[in-house]
C-alpha cells in the first residue's frame, strides 16, 4: 500500500492534533447549546414551481437497491419510468473534506457552528432531490443516483479504500452494465466533486452522454481558501485520518434515537428527515469515513491541475454548471474563469439561500430539481440540439 508522508508547514502537524482531539467535543458543544436556544432558521424559496410534465401525474417513491458493479457492491437509488424518453445518471459529491473538519473548525477558530456539510457519496442524501425531479419531468425520465464505492451502510470492501480515478472507473462500469442496453440518450447530472466525475465520464463516451450537468461544482483546488488548505494538510496525515474516523465511528455505537437526537441538535437542525436518517445510518462508520478522507486526498491531487479547456471548448452545448454565492469549494471566481475560457457553456448562479448542502433540506432538494428540470427541457428545445426529441 502507498504511504503518504506529512508535508505541512512547521507548526500545522500541532494545529491538526488540536483538531481532532476538538473532534470529540464538536458534536456535544452544539448540543449543549441547543437545550437552551432551540431555534432554527428555515430557508423559504421563492422560485415559483414550473408546470412542467403531465398535469395529472402522480408522485412516486424513489426505491434503494444494491447491485453489484465489477465486484463492488453497489447502493443504487432510482426511480423508473416504465417509458423513458431518457435516462438520468446522478453522481453524488463526497463529504469527506469539510464534513467534520469544517465544524472543528467554525467550533474552535469562531467559536460559533457554521457547517459547510457537503452531501455525499451516500445517495441516501438525494431521495428527495431525486423524487422532485422524477414529478417536475412527468414521470418520462428515469433517474439513478448511484453510490460511490465503500460509501456505504456495510463494510462490504473490508475497509479498503478507493481513490478518485477509481470512483470514475466504478461509475463507468455501471453505465456498460447497468445502462447501454435500455438504448435511451442519458444526462448526467453530478453534485460537487461529482461534476468533476461527470466531465471525466462524458469525455470517456461523449457519443452516449446527450448533456452533463454540475451542481455546486468542484473543479479546481480553491487557493485562496483557508479551509481547503487545512483539510488537505489533513488528508495527508493517514494518521489523523484513523483517528477522526475512530472518533466519529465511536458515535455509531450509541442506539438510533441517540444518534438522531445529536445529530438533529448539532449539524442537522434545518435538515430534513432524510438527510438525518442517512447520517445516522450512513456517516457514523469507520469505513465511509476513511474512505471519503481517502478520496478527498487524492481529489486534491488531481484537482490543483488546470482543467482540460479544449476539452470544455469542444463539448461546450453539452455542459451548464449552477453555482452558489458563498461557497467556497465552487467559487464564483471560478465561474468567472469558466467563462472566459468557454463563454458559450450555461452558467447559473443560486441567489435563493440554498447551501452546498441543498440535499439536506426539502427546499434546496426541490429548487436545485426545478433548476435541473429546466436545464433539460431548455437543452432538448435549443437549435443547438440535433438528437432525438420525445416530449417531456
Amino acid at each position: 500500500m502507498l504511504q503518504y508522508e506529512w508535508r505541512g508547514t512547521p507548526g500545522s502537524s500541532q494545529m491538526l492534533l488540536r483538531l481532532v482531539h476538538s473532534i470529540a467535543i464538536a458534536i456535544a458543544r452544539p448540543l449543549s447549546r441547543s437545550l437552551l436556544f432551540n431555534s432554527r432558521t428555515n430557508f423559504s424559496t421563492t422560485c415559483e414551481l414550473r408546470k412542467m410534465g403531465r398535469q395529472s401525474f402522480h408522485p412516486q417513491a424513489a426505491s434503494f437497491r444494491l447491485c453489484n458493479v465489477s465486484s463492488y457492491t453497489t447502493e443504487v437509488l432510482e426511480i423508473l419510468s416504465e417509458d423513458p424518453a431518457l435516462h438520468v445518471l446522478f453522481i453524488p459529491g463526497n463529504p469527506g473534506e469539510w464534513l467534520l473538519i469544517e465544524l472543528v473548525l467554525t467550533i474552535c477558530m469562531v467559536e460559533y457552528l457554521l457547517v459547510y456539510w457537503i452531501t455525499t457519496g451516500v445517495v441516501a442524501f438525494y431521495k428527495d432531490f431525486v423524487e422532485s425531479l422524477y414529478q417536475l419531468l412527468g414521470g418520462t425520465v428515469s433517474i439513478t443516483a448511484v453510490g460511490h464505492i465503500s460509501h456505504s451502510r456495510k463494510d462490504w470492501e473490508k475497509r479498503r479504500l478507493f481513490s478518485l480515478q477509481e470512483q470514475i472507473d466504478h461509475k463507468m462500469d455501471f453505465i456498460k452494465q447497468e445502462m447501454l442496453d435500455a438504448g435511451v440518450p442519458i444526462i448526467l447530472v453530478g453534485h460537487s466533486i461529482g461534476s468533476h466525475i461527470s466531465l471525466r465520464m462524458l469525455e470517456k463516451s461523449p457519443e452516449k452522454v446527450l448533456y452533463c450537468i454540475g451542481l455546486y461544482p468542484f473543479l479546481k483546488v480553491n487557493s485562496d481558501s483557508f479551509q481547503q488548505s487545512i483539510i488537505r494538510n489533513l488528508c495527508r496525515a493517514s494518521f489523523t485520518c484513523a483517528a477522526v474516523s475512530l472518533i466519529v465511528s465511536s458515535f455509531g455505537f450509541l442506539p438510533r434515537s441517540a444518534s438522531k437526537f445529536i445529530i438533529s441538535k448539532s449539524l442537522g437542525k434545518s435538515w430534513s428527515t432524510t438527510a438525518i436518517e442517512a447520517a445516522c445510518s450512513h456517516l457514523l462508520n469507520y469505513h465511509t469515513v476513511r474512505n471519503m478522507l481517502f478520496m478527498a486526498m487524492t481529489e486534491f491531487e488531481k484537482l490543483s491541475e488546470e482543467p482540460d479547456w479544449a476539452f470544455w471548448e469542444m463539448n461546450k452545448r453539452k455542459l451548464a454548471f449552477l453555482f452558489g454565492t458563498d461557497d467556497h469549494w465552487g467559487p464564483l471566481q471560478m465561474l468567472e474563469e469558466i467563462s472566459c475560457q468557454v463563454p458559450e457553456i450555461s452558467l447559473s448562479i443560486e441567489r435563493e439561500g440554498h447551501t452546498h448542502a441543498f440535499s439536506c433540506t426539502q427546499a434546496g432538494s426541490t429548487w436545485v430539481a426545478e433548476y435541473v428540470a429546466s436545464s433539460i427541457k431548455d437543452h432538448l428545445s435549443s437549435d443547438t440540439f440535433s438528437g432525438p426529441r420525445k416530449a417531456l
